[in-house]
């Protein structure tokens, strides 16, 4: 029987996705849209920046794979440093052939076959996403991780965190939704469950403030919520609705598509994600506008304003 759809459905759903990483396709390196918690890839140039998670005990759930460029893994004196680093082909790290130059200057060794593993041994030494170039009639190379089983070699570094900061993430989201001003108004427009949503409500609030994830203080501090304690988007600070969380973007007249799925409501990352640093995180997540979010892109919040006060001042409009 299929589970009946409320106002809360949506809420419910955009706040599981925020457990997911972003959307990939069959032609590049990473999973599409699976835990933060996954087997995570990094750039041998970033090796050293993060190699250490941001758990406990610095390690990765799900382990890493550590992607080299061929020239670098051909490079004189690489094999001493890999054996410092903890390195080694085909058990935490593969050769990523991402261009025609590569794949034609440094041809894999003998033997060398594409990993289909995520965990050690990786089942290989290499992976190769090329894409086509239709001017000289080559087609793309894509080997590696690209069974129907076994699509991707793992996530983006920055995307990580661990099980239990994805769950207080969520809650602190969740919590976050119930501070909306206009929190009854949605109880009111829900009322065949009102009753329901009101115990789950408590339960929220009880559970943010006894795994101190409700402090007021940082949250004003990090533009997540205002001075009466709701939420509000962290770029331009106006109020969140709890009813928009469902509501679909205004579309552009005559470039309307009926499939639209963008809601009004997005989530913020306050600091941008970025290697080296893991700010999928407590008190670094909110809600925001969907227009917001879009200005701000992988800028983070600070930066973005100080682009929009040079565009202002170029303007003559402060």
């Amino acid at each position: 029987m299929k589970k009946k759809t409320t106002l809360f459905t949506p809420v419910q759903t955009k706040i599981y996705k925020t457990s997911q990483t972003r959307g990939a396709d069959d032609d590049v390196i990473y999973q599409n849209r699976v835990k933060r918690n996954g087997t995570v890839l990094i750039p041998y140039a970033e090796f050293e920046a993060c190699k250490n998670a941001s758990s406990p005990n610095s390690k990765y759930e799900n382990g890493f794979i550590v992607l080299i460029k061929p020239e670098d893994y051909f490079a004189p004196e690489a094999e001493s440093a890999f054996k410092l680093q903890g390195l080694k082909l085909g058990k935490n790290m593969l050769v990523f052939y991402e261009t025609r130059e590569q794949w034609s200057n440094y041809p894999k060794k003998r033997g060398w076959k594409p990993a289909t593993s995520r965990k050690t041994p990786l089942g290989g030494e290499y992976v190769a996403r090329i894409p086509a170039t239709t001017a000289a009639g080559q087609e793309k190379i894509v080997e590696g991780y690209n069974s129907p089983k076994m699509k991707g070699a793992g996530i983006r570094v920055y995307e990580y965190a661990d099980s239990k900061t994805i769950d207080l993430c969520k809650l602190q989201l969740e919590y976050l939704f119930w501070s909306c001003f206009d929190i009854e108004a949605f109880l009111e427009a829900s009322s065949d469950q009102k009753d329901t949503l009101e115990k789950r409500r408590k339960k929220i609030l009880t559970d943010a403030h006894k795994k101190r994830v409700d402090d007021a203080v940082r949250l004003k501090q990090e533009r997540i919520i205002d001075d009466d304690g709701n939420t509000i988007c962290p770029l331009c600070l106006e109020k969140m609705s709890a009813l928009d969380f469902a509501s679909k973007i205004t579309q552009a007249e005559g470039r309307e598509v009926p499939d639209l799925t963008i809601t009004n409501t997005s989530l913020f990352h306050i600091h941008e994600l970025r290697s080296g640093q893991f700010n999928h995180r407590l008190y670094n997540l909110g809600w925001g506008h969907h227009h917001c979010n879009v200005t701000v892109a992988d800028k983070g919040v600070e930066r973005t304003l100080d682009w929009m006060k040079r565009i202002l001042e170029k303007n003559d409009r402060i």
